[in-house]
């Protein structure tokens, strides 16, 4: 067994209304969006029942723990002052989702990687820093009570994290992006290779992770992490934040228009993907290009040592880390047992990492390395929110890569049956299944909550199972996790503005989305609300068909004068539909036609006002209103697409 055991909003500061914006977008470290986007359950209610009712199960459990968890946080901070409020939120979030780790003994251990203990997923040495330990010491407890006790384990980490915050004259009045090199050091990945560059790229992926689950906010299932605005500019230079494929964009609030990032140096946005550019012909463009994979374009490039010789290309093998993004990428980089992985993928943003090339022997999955490919998924088994709708998305996109390179490996092969706790030997014709499903395994993931239906649909578009629902709000808030005052483009409203999953009023199923839009009173601006899907990523959303596709969702509102409307990322920039009214007190279905050329306007990056790629993203929902001072309630529920 490789499955670890559980025990048992507030909003960002509004931005300046100076006439430029600067905002992080879906921070590709946007990781730990952040509120978790859309995880297995977002399908599971028409597709396995059954894997629907552990998650309801599972979230009721969670919730009466993270009550716990908020009040030991607030001791914490009381006892260290320095620490900025919501860092330790922050921190829990990104390393274990606000679950109480108590892992299996050492061998049991999931790629042998070092074990992870309690709410703030402390190392206890076994090739990384002994932070239980040493935070033990700080507090002069056992050890053993650290590993077990939620309430020690947070006092630890931030006693650990005051040492450092302290050392660099930091505290709660600093800014947030201050406490950037503090979190470096705490991360805690091999100590002995710490001033090795690959090894510091895995500490800046770990801070770059907590600055941008506060920056985003978290406001999920008893998981809340206060939303507070990050100046990246001063936290990372231009060339880190894209090498950490961070978007950024400057939007002028009433014009819709974009400007180059940065006084000087050329350093520009690519205006659909909103992610920050080197100048042509820079030194910058050519490390960048260096750090790009050359098998698979959207993965980043950061090499393991650990692989060999291949014989075949026979299948793709899913993986659960039973640890976070940053500290794989830094345990694949140096460990003693050379285990590795083809590609690594963050659940808040779908961000992936190559670590071996794919004509290589990646070491992952015992006797069958040589024939297989191996794609690892931030998280733990135990633990359903881990498995983001960002996550499916850009692993589905992978798979369907290796199905459209190999000629071995047929998506339509794929296991689509039910997720479970144990190993299940599946025959050698099964050609994309779990670690647990090879046959001389010990280890169980991706477990239970893994939704195989659902990635049999995306790696199979059109076929049954792949289903019309994009987001059912069923057990998240799926892929609409920011705030609706995080975009630059949205005015009038103020950040105390929310969306929330709500299971009292809902079109269908059990639970719909409320967006909660308050007034801003600085401002006299009509109300332009862009709800961002996937952070405004296209790369963490699913994709849609353009020939007689349409996208549409059911809405309701008490309030009058409301109108509707979504923006797509279209190849040539993001495409703005026309504005649909929404009737008061009565559910509405509004829709709009991909193919009709009559229903989009341009919006920003070139767009030429229609949808003209073959496959498109969903950018947003917007909402319009005039000017008011009233709270307005809207809920949204079962965002879909139709062909």
């Amino acid at each position: 067994m490789n499955e670890y055991s559980v025990s048992g909003p507030a909003r960002r500061s509004a931005p300046s209304r100076a006439s430029w914006l600067l905002l992080p977008f879906a921070l590709i470290a946007a990781c730990a969006v952040v509120a978790p986007a859309a995880h297995a359950a977002e399908a599971a209610q028409e597709q396995d029942p059954a894997l629907a009712q552990r998650l309801r199960l599972e979230e009721s459990l969670a919730r009466i723990d993270r009550q716990l968890y908020t009040l030991y946080f607030q001791q914490a901070y009381a006892r260290y002052p320095s620490i900025p409020r919501g860092t330790l939120e922050a921190m829990a979030f990104v390393a274990t989702r606000w679950q109480n780790l108590q892992p299996p003994r050492a061998s049991d251990a999931h790629q042998h990687m070092p074990r992870a203990y309690g709410v703030m997923g402390l190392y206890h040495g076994e090739g990384f820093a002994d932070q239980v330990g040493d935070g033990a010491r700080l507090l002069g407890v056992p050890a053993q009570r650290v590993q077990r006790e939620p309430a020690l384990n947070i006092l630890a980490a931030a006693a650990l994290l005051d040492r450092e915050l302290r050392a660099d004259g930091v505290d709660s009045n600093s800014p947030l992006e201050a406490s950037r090199a503090a979190l470096e050091r705490y991360a805690g990945f091999a100590p002995g290779a710490a001033k090795s560059a690959l090894q510091s790229h895995a500490r800046a992926s770990f801070a770059f992770d907590v600055l941008s689950a506060q920056d985003k906010g978290v406001n999920d299932r008893g998981i809340v992490v206060p939303e507070r605005a990050v100046r990246w500019e001063r936290a990372f230079d231009a060339p880190a934040l894209l090498r950490l494929r961070a978007p950024f964009v400057r939007l002028d609030a009433a014009a819709d228009t974009v400007e180059a990032f940065g006084a000087d140096g050329g350093w520009r946005i690519d205006p659909r993907e909103e992610t920050l550019r080197a100048p042509a012909g820079s030194r910058a463009e050519a490390a960048a290009a260096a750090e790009k994979s050359t098998d698979y374009g959207p993965a980043l490039w950061v090499a393991s040592p650990y692989h060999s010789d291949r014989t075949s290309y026979d299948s793709v093998t899913i993986h659960t880390m039973e640890g976070y993004y940053a500290g794989s990428i830094s345990w694949f980089q140096n460990n003693p047992y050379s285990v590795s992985a083809h590609y690594l993928i963050r659940s808040s943003d779908g961000q992936i990492t190559q670590m071996v090339r794919e004509n290589r022997a990646a070491h992952h999955v015992g006797v069958h390395n040589k024939t297989t490919l191996g794609i690892e998924h931030e998280g733990f088994i135990a633990n359903s929110s881990w498995y983001t709708a960002a996550m499916y998305n850009a692993s589905a996109a992978l798979t369907r890569h290796f199905c459209a390179t190999y000629s071995a490996i047929n998506c339509a092969s794929a296991f689509k049956g039910p997720g479970g706790t144990g190993t299940n030997v599946l025959p050698a014709s099964v050609k994309v299944k779990g670690h647990q499903h090879y046959s001389s395994q010990t280890h169980t993931d991706p477990g239970q909550y893994w939704d195989w239906a659902r990635y049999y649909g995306l790696l199979n578009p059109g076929t049954p199972g792949g289903g019309s629902v994009i987001d059912s709000f069923e057990s998240t808030v799926g892929h609409f996790d920011s705030s609706p005052a995080y975009s630059g483009s949205t005015t009038g409203i103020s950040a105390a503005s929310v969306a929330e999953r709500n299971c009292t009023t809902r079109k269908n199923g059990e639970c719909s989305l409320r967006v909660l839009l308050k007034d801003d009173a600085a401002s006299s601006s009509a109300w332009a609300v862009r709800l961002l899907s996937g952070g405004g990523n296209p790369g963490s959303n699913a994709a849609l068909t353009r020939a007689a596709g349409k996208v549409g969702f059911w809405v309701y509102t008490g309030a009058s004068g409301m109108n509707a409307a979504i923006g797509v990322d279209d190849s040539d920039g993001t495409e703005r539909s026309v504005a649909r009214a929404i009737p008061a007190n009565t559910w509405t279905y509004l829709e709009w036609r991909l193919d009709d050329d009559a229903q989009w306007d341009a919006w920003v990056g070139g767009a030429n006002g229609a949808i003209t790629a073959a496959t498109v993203k969903l950018d947003a929902v917007w909402f319009y209103r005039e000017q008011t001072s009233f709270d307005v309630n809207l809920y949204l529920d079962d965002v879909q697409v139709k062909n």
